[in-house]
């Protein structure tokens, strides 16, 4: 367990940001927010699912100064203090509703793997940004924004939304980015959307987890500037049919979670991974990389073999059946 306490925030910094009001002392909430796999296949930074392996965040209005304790994962690889991703989603989260917290105290209860591509990151985001509008909201119910609100908010921190938007909706998702106020040619802003769509109630997902960890911004280094036309187009098609197999017809997994834009590229990077990738769909299991890896994300409507998963165990994988989740909570 990690403990640390640090000063406020300077008035001046806070004021800046076009806070209005200030919360007393005394509130709180838990923030209860599930792990989420990316792309599942096709969907490159687009599809996502929400799964049930939950942090919990307890966020309490103080008089002054930062307290912040972190158990569980990743609790002794994370930053103390005000730079934490927590504390400063918290913070984001209390800026958009126009108030801010003299002092807060900080206790994260975390279960989601770190760096095993079941999105931490995007997790510790939604988390601190929901406890700090649930925050906002005790203080003054008018306070409360919406999940697409979240979702912008959530993906602004992550440059992209799918994880993010599987954490505050829950279910699967299909998010998208749309380049908004453009002016003389210049970008100045994006937009971050998603919807989120009801899986097949047969539909289960299971994850294999490495030990080994994998580190985003390296695998994405893996992916090339320009594609093929072809498989281009082949991806379009998967992705749309994997809307289909998810919702509908989830006897139609296998083909619908075959990608070229990006699980080949990484494969020399992800070796066990790619062999147990292999493996599963040899065996008529949907079977694809869970985001940036090296966590193996596996879907179906049945048992996962009992032989598979013996095997996974004794070389040295988790093997987790989370159910498919709904988004983010407050109380």
């Amino acid at each position: 367990m990690n403990h640390v306490t640090t000063p406020a925030v300077a008035d001046a910094e806070r004021h800046g940001s076009g806070v209005t009001r200030t919360l007393p002392a005394g509130l709180c909430v838990t923030a209860r927010v599930p792990a989420s796999s990316a792309n599942l296949g096709p969907g490159f930074d687009s599809l996502g699912i929400a799964l049930g392996l939950y942090d919990e965040i307890v966020v309490r209005t103080t008089e002054s100064g930062l307290t912040i304790r972190v158990e569980g994962e990743g609790a002794d690889d994370v930053p103390w203090g005000p730079s934490h991703l927590v504390v400063r989603a918290i913070e984001r989260g209390l800026q958009a509703a126009g108030v801010w917290a003299d002092g807060l105290d900080v206790v994260c209860h975390n279960v989601i793997p770190h760096s095993r591509g079941l999105g931490s990151s995007a997790s510790a985001v939604v988390g601190g940004l929901a406890a700090g509008r649930a925050l906002a909201a005790k203080f003054d119910s008018e306070l409360m924004y919406d999940d697409a609100e979240l979702v912008q908010l959530a993906a602004e921190f992550e440059g992209h939304p799918d994880n993010a938007a599987a954490s505050v909706l829950g279910g699967i998702v299909v998010s998208w980015t749309e380049n908004v106020e453009v002016a003389d040619g210049e970008l100045l802003g994006r937009r971050y959307r998603a919807v989120r769509l009801d899986p097949h109630d047969r539909l289960r997902a299971y994850v294999l987890v490495p030990e080994e960890r994998s580190a985003t911004a390296h695998t994405r280094g893996l992916l090339p500037e320009t594609v093929p036309h072809g498989d281009a187009a082949f991806n379009a098609s998967r992705a749309a049919l994997a809307v289909v197999a998810l919702t509908q017809r989830p006897d139609l997994l296998i083909p619908a979670t075959e990608d070229r834009l990006h699980q080949g590229y990484r494969a020399s990077a992800l070796p066990v991974t790619t062999a147990w990738i292999a493996r599963l769909r040899e065996a008529g299991i949907a079977a694809t990389v869970s985001g940036a890896g090296p966590t193996v994300l596996a879907l179906s409507t049945g048992e996962f073999p009992a032989e598979l998963r013996e095997l996974a165990i004794a070389e040295g994988l988790r093997v987790l059946e989370p159910a498919i989740s709904d988004g983010v909570r407050t109380d």
